[in-house]
């Protein structure tokens, strides 16, 4: 890695900080491929299985996803094991390139400092994705990944998130960002918290 930076121009970094910047390197790395997981999981097998996932928002997004797998892993008779999961093909690092979204926020950022930070993401990914479909089959998908820095803890300890979603290649691809980001806002806006917990009640 320390190697890598230096053929970038990166020279100004210590030799001694870079086992840091590794662990940090594959905590990012962990925490986009679990996103990404979040990601197949809901919309591999279709738009129809992800929209009875997400118009439950995204608190109860995982509660439901635990329960439509188990049952489907009941019904085929199979475990979890068993089943083929999606894996990384190919990624690109492209720091210079801004994804629309993060050009955007960051003009926002700009008009509206208080309401949007005017922070840029530091770095950014495109990872593909072998996604394995209902019926078996197999395609690529194309993430992208939005690397930012916030504020560093009490403790002085970094902080970092990430944006990780599907690239806008297509139809389904825009049609399943539009569906977890719609289904999380309606099942806000329409009280679906209440509701829940009334029938919880009743």
């Amino acid at each position: 890695m320390y190697n890598a930076m230096l053929k970038k121009g990166y020279d100004d970094t210590p030799a001694a900080d870079v086992p840091a910047m590794v662990a940090v390197h594959n905590f990012l790395n962990e925490g986009a491929w679990g996103e990404i997981l979040g990601w197949e999981r809901r919309f591999a097998k279709g738009l129809g299985r992800g929209w009875s996932i997400c118009r439950y928002g995204e608190e109860n997004g995982e509660v439901n996803l635990e329960m439509m797998d188990r049952k489907e892993r009941l019904e085929r008779g199979t475990s979890q094991d068993e089943e083929e999961q999606p894996a990384l093909v190919r990624f690109m690092g492209r720091p210079e390139d801004l994804t629309p979204k993060a050009r955007m926020a960051g003009w926002m950022g700009k008009v509206w400092p208080d309401a949007y930070g005017s922070e840029l993401p530091f770095d950014r990914h495109d990872w593909f994705v072998r996604r394995i479909k209902g019926n078996g089959e197999k395609e690529e998908v194309r993430y992208v990944i939005d690397y930012y820095s916030g504020q560093p803890e009490e403790t002085g300890e970094p902080v970092f998130y990430l944006d990780v979603r599907p690239a806008v290649d297509g139809p389904r691809s825009a049609a399943e960002r539009l569906m977890r980001w719609g289904g999380d806002v309606w099942w806000r806006a329409s009280g679906g918290s209440a509701r829940a917990n009334n029938e919880v009640v009743d």
